[in-house]
């Protein structure tokens, strides 16, 4: 008979490796099965927010969240590298995970660990100025562009967030929305109020221009082209959930993240549990997915040992 694991942790980002650490250290027989290290951070020059590290490379940030967990790997943690995950099927007490390359993996639990990426920006130049200019995240990169002038593309609560964060330190900050913002009312009318914020609603990006770095951004508005002088443009238009392989097993919500219990990250069946950006949580960071992932761990060690 196949070799029953007590967890499969799948996804190689915070939340996966903060589960690996804590799985081993309560001597779970625990199968990771990693794709890429790193998660979303990967991409990012400079990560300023990773509690106790002030800056961090998305790269070093990966280096050393594999180097954590590999402290653990033996009998008690085996890593499987390379190979994504395309289902889940079984029960509670006996899950059955099928890999890219058809190999498959029995666990007892299983905790859902696979974040999710950003939704690019489909305009000319945005390949070309990704990370020299062009970002995905407004707290990790935001203070890089400190007393200059930048744009948020995004008419959503992120795009609003995003814009309220980088207010703080940047000498404007011009937010395009291309219709009526889908943010909360009270959020909008405050930001508002600031002289260094400008609203655009109804503009649509169409170029996005420089020479080493983003120097400029085009966008289109009732029928005329603007070109705006920024330093940066951070994206805000959505994220896309790694779930896909899940969803025949868990129900997801409209935009394809997992349903969880928050006390709990336990999701719709008994015997999964899920964590970090591919969840429906509120909130999408590096430490707050580490913090959901050592939750769920909590909860599946006393499911384990009730």
């Amino acid at each position: 008979m196949q070799n029953l694991f007590d967890l499969i942790i799948i996804g190689g980002g915070p939340a996966g490796s903060a589960a690996a650490v804590y799985a081993a250290r309560k001597q779970l027989k625990t199968l990771l099965i990693v794709k890429e290290w790193g998660g979303q951070s990967i991409v990012s020059d400079d990560v300023q927010n990773w509690i106790g590290t002030p800056h961090i490379s998305g790269a070093k940030l990966a280096e050393s969240l594999k180097n954590h967990v590999t402290e653990y790997k033996g009998d008690i943690l085996t890593i499987s590298e390379g190979q994504g995950v395309t289902d889940i099927s079984g029960e509670e007490g006996n899950f059955t995970v099928t890999l890219e390359n058809n190999t498959t993996h029995n666990g007892k639990t299983i905790l859902i660990t696979t974040g999710s990426s950003r939704r690019k920006l489909d305009v000319k130049g945005a390949v070309e100025f990704e990370n020299k200019g062009i970002t995905y995240c407004a707290s990790c990169d935001g203070p890089l562009f400190s007393g200059m002038d930048v744009v948020v593309v995004g008419g959503g609560n992120a795009g609003f967030e995003s814009a309220a964060q980088l207010l703080a330190y940047c000498k404007t900050v011009t937010l395009l929305s291309r219709s009526e913002p889908r943010a909360d009312a009270i959020t909008i009318e405050k930001l508002k109020t600031k002289q260094n914020f400008n609203l655009v609603v109804g503009a649509i990006p169409k170029e996005i221009k420089g020479s080493v770095f983003v120097e400029s951004i085009t966008y289109t508005k009732d029928g005329q082209d603007v070109t705006l002088p920024v330093s940066a443009v951070f994206v805000e238009i959505g994220q896309i959930p790694a779930t896909e392989f899940a969803k025949n097993i868990v129900k997801l919500n409209e935009t394809k993240n997992i349903i969880i219990d928050p006390r709990t990250q336990e999701t719709s069946v008994k015997g999964i549990w899920a964590a970090g950006d591919c969840t429906d949580v509120l909130y999408h960071q590096n430490n707050i997915a580490a913090g959901d992932a050592v939750r769920a761990l909590e909860d599946i060690y006393l499911h384990i040992h009730a």
